[in-house]
C-alpha cells in the first residue's frame, strides 16, 4: 500500500544544502512507499517518499496527465515564481502554465523530485524509518530503474495509469526513456531532449573527477557530515565548478567573457578572469541550495545508466518503445553529443529522425531554449485532445 501525506505528517528534520523537514513546504506534496522498494543493485530502501508538485486538474478519466523528469541538481519546481519553500524561480517556467505548450487548462502537469535528491525526497541527508540517524554515507546505491520504479508508485497512487506524455532532459530523459522501455504501457508520448541510452566512458569520466572532488574534501566523512556541524562545501564547489564547463559551450564562454579579468583583479597578482568569478558564482548558489551526499548518489546513478543491461543490448530495449516518441539534441552539445540522440532516434521505432535544438549554450540549450523545447512538446501533443479537466 502507499499513501501521501500531508507536510505536518512529516517527521523533522534531515540536515541539508537543500530542503529541509520544518522549511515552508512551498507548493510540494509527499507520496510516501509503505512496502519497502527492492533495488536493482542489491537491497531494499524502506520507507522511500518522493516530493512533487502537480499544476492543473486530473481528467475523471486520468488521460491529460503528464509526468516531466528535472536533470542532475533540478527539483519538483518546474514552474512557478520563488517564494518560501522555493528558493528560485521554475526551471521550465515558460513551459508550464495557461496557454503554454503545457497548457495547465488542459494537461495536468507532475513532477516528482528523484529519489535519492534533496529537495523533500528521500536522500542521504534524511532521517532513516524510525531512527534520529540520518543515511549518510549508507545510503544505498540507486539506479535510474530503482528511481522509476519509486515515479510508478507515485503514478500509481494519483490514479495514473498511462502518461499522455513523459518528458525529460539530460538525467530526466534517462528517467523518460526507462518508463517507455520498462513500462510501455503506461506512456503514451515520449520527448527526449539531451540524453542517452547509456553513459558514456566520457560522461563517466567527467562525473568520476566531480566524485572525486567531494570525497576528497576533508569535511566529507565518509558521507556522514550531516550532524558534523561542517560540510563538504569546497568539495560540491568543486564539482559545479567541474560540471558547468560541460554544460556550456567553448564558442559561448569565449564570446562572454574571454580573457577578461574580474573587475579590477589582476590575474597575474591572484586575481581572478571573469570566467573563473562566473564558475564560482554557479559552485556557490549550488552549495546553498543541494546537498553533497545527494550530488554523488545521483551522479552514480547516471553513470549506471545503461538501457540495455539485461534486456539483450540497446538496440533490442529501444524496440519495446511504443510511445509516439520525438528525440532532440542540442546543436553545441559537447557533453550528451547529438550522435547519441541519432542512436536513440535510429533505435525507437517510431522516433523518426533527429530533432536539432539549436542554441549556443552547451547542453544547458534544453533548459535554456524554451520556444524550441515547447514547439516539440506542442508537436506531440497536437493529436491529443484530452477532456476538460
Amino acid at each position: 500500500m502507499n499513501t501521501v501525506l500531508t507536510p505536518s505528517e512529516i517527521p523533522l528534520p534531515p540536515a541539508s544544502g537543500g530542503w529541509r523537514e520544518g522549511d515552508p513546504p512551498g507548493r510540494r506534496r509527499w507520496y510516501v512507499r509503505e512496502t519497502p522498494l527492492v533495488l536493482e543493485a542489491g537491497g531494499e530502501l524502506p520507507g522511500a517518499r518522493l516530493a512533487f508538485e502537480t499544476w492543473g486538474r486530473l481528467a475523471p478519466d486520468a488521460s491529460n496527465a503528464v509526468l516531466v523528469l528535472h536533470a542532475l541538481t533540478g527539483d519538483s519546481h518546474v514552474a512557478g515564481p520563488a517564494g518560501p519553500g522555493h528558493p528560485t524561480r521554475g526551471w521550465w517556467d515558460g513551459l508550464v502554465g495557461p496557454g503554454r505548450a503545457l497548457d495547465t487548462d488542459r494537461w495536468f502537469v507532475v513532477a516528482p523530485n528523484v529519489l535519492g535528491g534533496c529537495q523533500g525526497s528521500t536522500g542521504p541527508s534524511s532521517l532513516r524509518p524510525g531512527g534520529r540517524r540520518r543515511w549518510g554515507g549508507d545510503f544505498p546505491f540507486l539506479t535510474q530503474r530503482d528511481q522509476v520504479a519509486a515515479e510508478a508508485g507515485l503514478a500509481d497512487v494519483l490514479g495514473i495509469d498511462r502518461w499522455a506524455l513523459v518528458v525529460g532532459g539530460s538525467m530526466g530523459g534517462m528517467r523518460a526513456l526507462e518508463w517507455a522501455v520498462s513500462r510501455p504501457e503506461r506512456t503514451a508520448a515520449l520527448l527526449l531532449l539531451a540524453t542517452t541510452a547509456a553513459a558514456s566512458a566520457e560522461q563517466i569520466a567527467w562525473a568520476g573527477l566531480q566524485l572525486r572532488a567531494i570525497r576528497s574534501d576533508p569535511h566529507w566523512c565518509d558521507g556522514h557530515y550531516h550532524d558534523t556541524g561542517r560540510a563538504p562545501h569546497a568539495g560540491l564547489g568543486l564539482a559545479r565548478r567541474l560540471a558547468h564547463v560541460t554544460y556550456r559551450s567553448e564558442p559561448e564562454l569565449q564570446a562572454r567573457f574571454g580573457r577578461s579579468p574580474q573587475g579590477e583583479e589582476d590575474p597575474w597578482h591572484g586575481g581572478r578572469y571573469q570566467v573563473e568569478s562566473y564558475l564560482g558564482h554557479h559552485a556557490t548558489k549550488l552549495v546553498r541550495r543541494f546537498d553533497a551526499g545527494s550530488y554523488v548518489v545521483l551522479s552514480e546513478a547516471m553513470n549506471s545508466h545503461d538501457i540495455g543491461r539485461g534486456r539483450g543490448g540497446v538496440r533490442a530495449a529501444l524496440s519495446r518503445v511504443t510511445a509516439r516518441t520525438l528525440v532532440a539534441g542540442i546543436d553545441s552539445d559537447r557533453l550528451y553529443l547529438p550522435s547519441q540522440q541519432a542512436e536513440l532516434a535510429a533505435g525507437i521505432p517510431s522516433a523518426d529522425h533527429l530533432r536539432v535544438i539549436e542554441s549556443p549554450y552547451g547542453h544547458d540549450g534544453f533548459l535554456l531554449e524554451p520556444e524550441q523545447v515547447a514547439a516539440l512538446v506542442g508537436e506531440l501533443l497536437a493529436p491529443a485532445t484530452p477532456p476538460a479537466a
